[in-house]
């Protein structure tokens, strides 16, 4: 599945992600998460629930999908 998630603010965690996507019920079970699962950001592997996600990136979670990070469309018609 792969799904684009607006970004209201200027970055988004990766902890905050997994919870926005409903895997994770709380922010302290991110790190458990983290090391139970294989989760990678733009091609890399990544552990740390405070890797900050930027606008164009993409979180990869198998059997999980594939998640493109976006600016809001509110935020951005605003700046401009």
């Amino acid at each position: 599945m792969k799904q684009t998630i607006y970004l209201a603010t200027e970055y988004m965690t990766l902890g905050q992600l997994l919870k926005e996507i409903n895997l994770i019920s709380s922010g302290g079970q991110a790190k458990w998460f983290l090391a139970e699962q294989t989760v990678f950001v733009d091609g890399e592997l990544e552990n740390r629930r405070g890797r900050k996600l930027y606008p164009g990136m993409m979180i990869e979670i198998p059997e999980v999908g594939t998640f493109f990070m976006a600016k809001n469309k509110e935020n951005s018609d605003a700046a401009e």
